[in-house]
């Protein structure tokens, strides 16, 4: 039998600092931290970055979007948007960091984020740019909206985006050619936070149920603590109803018409909300539809919800990538920087633009319109409102 002492020490020093950092976070966190209100201040910056793959071709469109929507405010110097340089796959994997140090000071000169997506090399151990973004800006609340009216689907999913199984996922054990093993943390005021937002939206939009998914049957210690400070939480707001839901279960319900539509709100851990808001963007119409807020109490990224599409840039038709889903992330970050007369023309557009008359459609490949082209639809339509 092999002598295992000396991975085990290792692995027992390397836990031992996870806790220590884990703890510290932990305080930290319940030092709290006061939001931003957009609406009082006199300059919002806004800072765009394109991203890998179809990343820098949807992002400009987005960016050209944006403008067009905020002429008054950008002229007025309200707004400022600025260009994010340094997040490209090549420029992370050159330097070996998941965000280069002056990527990190520009994003963090800014109030807000329109971020492409990015590319995560497999195996390794280089780091999500997404999950250290939003470990580095605080982006505790991954908060991504499905709509699909004729079936009476609206739903909002409230993902916790700074624990789980991502916070710590590059920073496993490995016993070579004999064992691997990741951690996942749930501390008590992360949980207590995502919790609070969600039942806010709640309370704030006149929803009455909030279904909390977990699989705190088989996770006992992290979902079954997350499932409890929950209710903690779910306890301070006697209106709405709080259900316990397993993601299991809850893959399957949204994909039953029997009851899915009975659903309205959901919270759930990180690693469960990034797989099942993927399923309900695919019932939307596709993960190229919907578009993604991570929000903190000082920082906030807006994204679309799927990958950066390297397929598509091998194959030369980058250029007919849909852009809908970082579309609907500009309409996320317009309501959160408290231009709402903005957003409701983008969203009214939109929903003319892809549901009531498809003048312009994009199929993702040469038989469909251009990413440009489709802007440049939404654009006319905002006009013609």
């Amino acid at each position: 039998m092999c002598d295992y002492t000396s991975y085990i020490d290792k692995a027992t020093e390397q836990f031992r600092q996870l806790l220590i950092e884990q703890l510290a976070r932990q305080d930290k966190m319940e030092a709290g931290e006061s939001a931003k209100d957009f609406g009082k201040m006199e300059k919002i910056t806004v800072g765009v970055c394109g991203g890998d793959g179809i990343g820098p071709i949807i992002v400009k469109e987005a960016e050209r979007l944006l403008r067009f929507l905020l002429a008054d405010e950008i002229a007025s110097g309200k707004v400022e948007i600025r260009q994010i340089e340094g997040l490209t796959i090549e420029n992370r994997l050159a330097l070996g960091k998941a965000i280069p140090d002056d990527t990190l000071a520009a994003i963090k000169a800014c109030d807000v984020l329109l971020k492409g997506p990015t590319t995560t090399p497999k195996g390794g151990s280089m780091e999500s740019a997404n999950v250290a973004l939003r470990r580095e800006l605080d982006l505790y609340a991954n908060v991504r909206p499905v709509s699909v009216p004729e079936k009476n689907i609206d739903w909002i999913f409230y993902r916790e985006n700074t624990e789980g199984e991502y916070v710590l996922g590059s920073r496993g054990i490995e016993v070579p050619d004999k064992l691997a093993m990741d951690f996942k943390v749930t501390t008590k005021s992360g949980t207590r936070r995502i919790a609070r937002a969600a039942f806010e939206y709640a309370k704030n939009n006149g929803k009455t149920n909030v279904a909390i998914v977990t699989k705190a049957n088989i996770m006992k210690k992290t979902d079954g603590n997350f499932t409890a400070i929950c209710h903690e939480v779910a306890a301070e707001y006697p209106g709405i109803e709080a259900e316990d839901w397993y993601i299991d279960i809850m893959t399957a319900n949204l994909v039953n018409e029997a009851i899915r539509d009975r659903f309205q709100v959901f919270v759930l851990p990180n690693l469960y909300g990034d797989i099942i808001t993927d399923e309900a963007a695919q019932i939307q119409g596709g993960v190229g539809t919907a578009g993604s807020a991570n929000i903190g109490d000082r920082y906030a990224m807006f994204e679309a919800i799927h990958g950066s599409a390297p397929r598509m840039i091998e194959e030369g038709i980058g250029e007919y990538a849909n852009p809908s889903s970082i579309f609907k992330a500009v309409e996320m970050m317009l309501r959160h920087i408290a231009m709402p007369v903005q957003a409701d023309r983008l969203a009214k557009a939109m929903e003319i633009c892809n549901e009531t008359e498809k003048k312009v459609v994009v199929t993702g490949n040469r038989d469909g319109a251009t990413c440009a082209r489709f802007a440049d639809y939404v654009m006319e339509t905002v006009q013609k409102l």
